[in-house]
């Protein structure tokens, strides 16, 4: 049982690990910065950045649907 948590735990930690390392490459990108520019005025503030870039994976996902 100990293997096995062990195991979730260092998964966990790697899958945060990248998330964290996605995610402050996707913040740096000149299409996020756009994007971001272009919220409404305060639509930005006061949300994290994981919250951003979540959202906007979501509208880049939802727009190459199309």
């Amino acid at each position: 049982m100990a293997l096995s948590r062990s195991a979730n735990s260092r998964t966990l930690s790697d899958h945060a690990h990248i998330w964290s390392r996605l995610r402050s490459a996707i913040a740096s990108s000149s299409g996020f910065r756009n994007w971001k520019g272009e919220l409404s005025s305060g639509e930005a503030d006061n949300v994290s950045l994981d919250y951003l870039v979540r959202r906007y994976l979501r509208e880049t996902l939802e727009t190459l649907a199309y």
